[in-house]
């Protein structure tokens, strides 16, 4: 039920297996793919590449969704498509980067030349389309054309083994991959608990909104954990109308019309998987895999394989939805439909600004890591946590870019000014994962989040989403439990 049945083609894995890595995410991103670089090239100081040997390079593409921060309403829909457009041109120029490693090794322009250049060429005519619509619904062009071009950056080979020079001997190529047939994660990835010092995530963005003032209570939504099997790659809150819109796989609870083509009113009439039917939110992640050599359902989907998504998705044991307060006010109601995405799923490329998950293990939830998987000890499951935006700025129920709506709360637990506190949603999820190894530099059998290819599978990227389908009755409901200081379920 609700599995992803679109177009497939050749995997990711199956490519880089072969060879031949490269990356992509449209709009914004970075690709890498292996090609020539002369002998004893000098690179950030250290001796990056031997004689014969092939090197990295990513192609840092601008994230235009991200820059689009003032977009007409009426113009979104439009700008929307255009911008997985992007998505479509940088992912077709990971697939030209990944077929023509030995074109590649015999040219150095090649890249430039024959993936760059008609890249540049396809992003500056979607751009223009980009301002057309925004023109037409009577906003101010701007220029976009400064975002076209994407750069050739050299870079270490990921997984060489632990920071050695390279990964082949006497002009043998490196590995252009894990060990596991994907392109990430490795084993600089994962941290052992043990070695994560309590209480030393200070991310504001993972601050959590109520506190012993304030508005102290809760309220906790049953949903399951996708017992239903419902999986897509869509986003219905950053690619409304575009299949395969996210490039990677989502888990979802709650609503069960979840798909890219779902308005308002399908949501509103949807099914729900809630024990309190008044509550037909959509609460959606990426999968978790386990990169065992297991062949998934969509082993061979955009969305799954065929874009480096592969291995036996985990499901969890436990999926907890709990509403909580502000440290210093009483919270309002959320409006009907608001959209609120935490986290970045490009945050490898774009930086750590919007950054905000985190990883830690059943009996040790003092420790909390953003930038690392967890290995737990025997009889410790992993934890994965996310808390939202608990701030809105009393208007929108979406922005251009999807963030400039709400807001996390400040050092001392308020709100912004022009932001009212609303009901800050916690998610933790809590997974029975196989603790990885690391052998000879490489981790085995590692587990990791669902994302974009050229984000390399790497922790920062997790990230989780939710639009609020409550109905009237039910989120006053979770108003005044929380603010009359009950625990509500």
């Amino acid at each position: 039920m609700g599995r992803n049945t679109r177009k497939r083609r050749t995997p990711l894995a199956t490519k880089v297996i072969a060879g031949a890595a490269a990356l992509a995410i449209g709009g914004g991103g970075l690709v890498w793919a292996n090609f020539y670089a002369s002998a004893h090239e000098e690179n950030g100081g250290h001796n990056a590449t031997k004689s014969g040997q092939v090197q990295v390079a990513t192609i840092n593409c601008p994230d235009v969704g991200q820059k689009l921060t003032k977009v007409p309403r009426t113009a979104r829909w439009g700008v929307a498509r255009e911008l997985a457009r992007l998505d479509r041109q940088i992912t077709d120029a990971y697939a030209r980067l990944a077929e023509t490693r030995q074109a590649q090794a015999g040219d150095a322009n090649y890249v430039d030349n024959a993936i760059l250049g008609p890249l540049k060429d396809k992003r500056v005519a979607t751009l223009d389309r980009i301002n057309i619509n925004i023109k037409r619904a009577g906003g101010q062009e701007r220029d976009l054309g400064r975002f076209a071009r994407c750069q050739g950056v050299p870079a270490e080979q990921p997984g060489d083994g632990g920071g050695q020079d390279g990964g082949g001997q006497d002009g043998e190529q490196p590995p252009a991959d894990n060990g596991n047939g994907a392109a990430g994660p490795f084993a600089e990835d994962f941290i052992d608990i043990n070695d994560v010092q309590p209480n030393s995530r200070d991310l504001q963005n993972g601050l959590a909104a109520n506190g012993d003032t304030g508005s102290t209570g809760s309220f906790t939504t049953e949903c399951g954990v996708n017992e239903n099997n419902l999986f897509n790659s869509d986003n219905i809150i950053v690619a409304p109308g575009v299949g395969n819109g996210a490039h990677h796989t989502h888990d979802y609870v709650g609503n069960q019309s979840n798909t890219a083509f779902a308005s308002d009113d399908d949501l509103n009439n949807a099914q729900t998987t809630c024990q309190n039917q008044g509550d037909k939110s959509t609460y959606y992640w990426p999968v978790l895999r386990l990169q065992d050599g297991t062949q998934e359902f969509d082993a061979n989907d955009l969305g799954g394989g065929a874009e480096g998504n592969v291995g036996r998705i985990l499901k969890a044991q436990q999926a907890e939805m709990k509403f909580v307060g502000n440290r210093t006010t009483d919270v309002v109601a959320m409006p009907k439909f608001i959209r609120i995405i935490t986290g970045d799923a490009k945050a490898f490329t774009n930086g750590l600004a919007n950054a905000n998950t985190s990883f830690s293990c059943t009996g040790f939830e003092d420790r909390q890591v953003t930038d690392k998987y967890v290995i737990c000890p025997e009889g410790s499951q992993v934890v994965r946590t996310s808390n939202f935006q608990s701030c809105w700025d009393g208007q929108n129920i979406d922005s251009a870019n999807h963030r400039d709506h709400v807001a996390f709360v400040q050092p001392d637990g308020s709100c912004p000014q022009g932001f009212q506190a609303i009901p800050q949603l916690q998610v933790r999820l809590v997974y029975d994962v196989p603790a990885p190894t690391v052998e000879n530099g490489q981790i085995k059998n590692p587990y990791a989040v669902d994302g974009f290819p050229e984000q390399l599978h790497k922790p920062i990227t997790d990230h989780n989403d939710f639009i609020n389908v409550m109905d009237e009755d039910l989120m006053n409901q979770v108003v005044q439990c929380i603010n009359s200081g009950q625990d509500c379920e």
